[in-house]
């Protein structure tokens, strides 16, 4: 566990995450105060890099449960393994003649999904406990969530109540498609992830692509900085930022030039609309911003 924010930004630093004191701070909150950490920003600003950075620094698993439109509380929780079931039971009956002398509703029957697997009595440490995207999922689920994260507990009827020894360090993130409810992150300690400053994603191009030049990171930063002013349907984040420099290093480029960013525009930009958008003229005028 960490003692301060400073050794919060610290160990972060050491496993190659960048992060502001603010962020540091909603960390560092929430691991003393033993509250879910609530992420929201745009998508690839880090929002789930930081779950799978903790798991590396507390040397735990890392419990992932991605949510979507459907998702319900069986997929999340646990489910009965009906075919081992049937299986077990037809056996039974084959051998003895009976299918009453078998308990197909006991934990060797039990297909464990995240939420289970991560409050399980039996483990020595907490695990992180990863919620992405929550705003993808429906309200219902939602709702369901704010009685996990309160008690750590579930009830299963043929089996009882299941609570954790060792309670998971949440981290939930929404991309903010739709507003989670007032409910739920009254639960948890906030924090929005913004794009970050220039000097700050420069840091974060250096620290995880060292190959590249300082010159032609500072021109991939200086570059996408200016896309995001721009109004595209979907904007570059952090991770295209990393992916471009990756792209440009792999193609020995020493600088940005138009003819090299229309060639690898599908690295920036996701969208076609985007990318007709930018190309040509678009390219011209921000080069010129950036005096390049």
């Amino acid at each position: 566990m960490f003692n301060s924010v400073e050794e919060t930004v610290n160990k972060l630093s050491d496993q190659d995450y960048i992060a502001d004191e603010g962020l540091a701070t909603a960390l560092f909150l929430s691991l003393k105060m033993g509250k879910p950490l609530f992420l929201e920003g745009e998508p690839g600003v880090g929002k789930t890099e930081i779950a799978k950075v903790l798991a590396q620094l507390f040397e735990t698993e890392l419990i992932r449960l991605q949510c979507y439109e459907g998702l319900d509380t069986n997929q999340a929780l646990y489910e009965w393994n009906y075919p081992k079931q049937l299986l077990k039971m037809q056996a039974a009956k084959q051998s003895n003649g009976s299918e009453e002398t078998f308990d197909v509703f006991s934990e060797a029957f039990l297909l464990k999904r995240p939420l289970l697997h991560a409050i399980d009595p039996n483990r020595s440490k907490s695990p992180i406990l990863l919620i992405d995207e929550l705003d993808r999922s429906d309200e219902e689920f939602e709702s369901f969530l704010l009685e996990l994260l309160s008690d750590f507990q579930i009830t299963i009827p043929e089996l009882g109540t299941i609570k954790a020894e060792h309670r998971p360090m949440v981290i939930i993130t929404s991309n903010r498609t739709r507003e989670i409810h007032d409910a739920l992150k009254r639960r948890c300690i906030y924090h929005w992830i913004d794009y970050p400053s220039r000097q700050k994603e420069i840091d974060i191009v250096k620290t995880k692509r060292p190959e590249i030049s300082d010159q032609l990171a500072a021109q991939v930063v200086d570059f996408l900085q200016e896309v995001r002013k721009e109004e595209f349907y979907k904007l570059p984040g952090v991770a295209e930022t990393l992916d471009w420099a990756e792209a440009l290093g792999h193609l020995n480029a020493t600088e940005i030039t138009p003819k090299m960013i229309e060639k690898t525009l599908g690295i920036i930009l996701k969208y076609q609309d985007d990318v007709d958008k930018l190309s040509g003229q678009g390219i011209e005028v921000i080069m010129e911003r950036i005096g390049g």
